[in-house]
């Protein structure tokens, strides 16, 4: 067993099982995607650290964190997602393994570029990735059961929040300023959509979804 082999079974056991993750389907997709292959060459030795990981104004949410929130929001064999803001496509290779398939919105056609390559490596064939600003969602391609934003956010941007289909669900770290975020979940029922919040989280924001600067005069 490499090296990299024997973090990631540990990060299963002593950070997501330690972490209260008891989705075997989602235990099962992170034990055996190689987070390491999804990183920048200068982070795959942090691969598996319990931290957030930094880069090209992408976050690479701490396991735990990214497991949890995902675990919250439920997913299934036949759901339709939205990733938003992968980087370079771990998120969206996991989800592949729990969800009947994924659109890996990118709007950095480098990251895009580059997770293309990963996931084709890893064979995530139910996973296309495409190009677009982040915060308007890809509509050409709603509804979706499920859309996840990797990192946190100021506020939900409505776009997202329109491409949710009936019965869908919207799993992001909002923070309105200052001090931690608070893992949510936006539902859609009857066409009315509502938040809970699950748990709380330092998540870093993604670029360009800070809060906003308000000058005074």
């Amino acid at each position: 067993m490499s090296e990299y082999a024997v973090q990631r079974a540990n990060m299963v056991e002593c950070q997501l099982r330690a972490g209260r993750v008891s989705n075997s389907a989602l235990l099962d997709a992170m034990g055996a995607i190689a987070r390491e292959d999804f990183a920048p060459i200068a982070l795959k030795p942090v691969a598996y650290v319990d931290e957030d990981l930094l880069f090209e104004g992408r976050v690479m949410v701490e396991p735990m964190v990214f497991a949890r929130l995902l675990q919250s929001a439920e997913p299934g064999p036949d759901d339709y997602v939205l990733d938003v803001g992968p980087g370079l496509g771990y998120s969206s290779a996991v989800l592949g393994r729990v969800a009947s398939a994924v659109v890996a919105l990118e709007s950095d056609g480098d990251l895009a570029e580059r997770s293309r390559k990963a996931l084709a490596a890893a064979d995530s064939d139910n996973v296309v990735v495409v190009e677009g600003p982040l915060e308007a969602g890809y509509a050409e391609e709603a509804p979706f059961n499920l859309i996840v934003i990797e990192g946190a956010v100021a506020a939900v941007p409505p776009a997202l929040v329109d491409q949710l289909a009936e019965g869908g669900r919207l799993a992001a770290v909002v923070r309105s300023g200052g001090g931690l975020g608070h893992a949510t979940i936006f539902s859609k029922r009857g066409g009315v959509v509502s938040s809970r919040t699950v748990f709380d989280a330092g998540t870093p924001y993604v670029a360009g979804f800070e809060p906003r600067q308000e000058f005074v005069f």
